[in-house]
């Protein structure tokens, strides 16, 4: 995918579509598996209507599935089937992968920025690195997957690397070069 941003960072309607994205997966597979609970309940002679302490387990166990789809693929590869999509990858602030304290850190923080009528995400559209209340608690920053190799996973790997004369595809640099060496097609 093309990098849109000149500033490596996705914006607020690419987060945005990846979210809806998200959130039909982890409505759809809770459906599915909610439809297979109530088939094995009616094989069990259980027909009617669930009562209230059913419907609280119900809705929590959502809470607690949604929040388990988000924090895996966070910590996992970065990107969930949605971000993936877009091309788009959670990643530290600091440079490298997220870490489970960090996803379970954006999973509270997104419940925190929807609370007050989604006010949490806005500074997306304001903030130069695009991040919202739950980037800013969590310490992470969304990027546009192509730009995923210039984030190093420690943030000294780019100077050793210029150090060495070593450019960020693995190859010598011109200057570095020894003099003996010739470039193809010199002779």
């Amino acid at each position: 995918m093309s990098r849109p941003a000149p500033s490596g960072y996705a914006g607020f309607v690419t987060r945005v579509v990846a979210l809806a994205v998200d959130a039909l997966a982890i409505n759809v597979i809770a459906i599915l598996i909610g439809g297979g609970v109530n088939l094995v309940a009616s094989l069990f002679g259980h027909h009617g209507s669930i009562n209230l302490i059913q419907a609280l387990f119900g809705a929590a166990a959502w809470v607690v599935w949604s929040a388990l789809y988000l924090v895996t693929f966070w910590t996992l590869t970065g990107q969930t089937p949605g971000n993936r999509l877009l091309g788009i990858r959670v990643v530290s602030a600091t440079g490298g992968r997220v870490k489970f304290r960090q996803s379970l850190r954006r999973v509270v923080g997104m419940a925190l920025a929807a609370l007050p009528l989604g006010a949490g995400f806005l500074p997306v559209l304001t903030d130069e690195k695009r991040r919202g209340l739950h980037d800013r608690i969590a310490g992470t920053v969304v990027r546009w997957d192509a730009d995923d190799d210039e984030l190093p996973t420690d943030p000294d790997r780019r100077a050793r690397e210029l150090a060495a004369g070593v450019d960020g595809d693995g190859a010598v640099t011109a200057v570095e070069r020894p003099p003996d060496i010739a470039v193809r097609g010199e002779r």
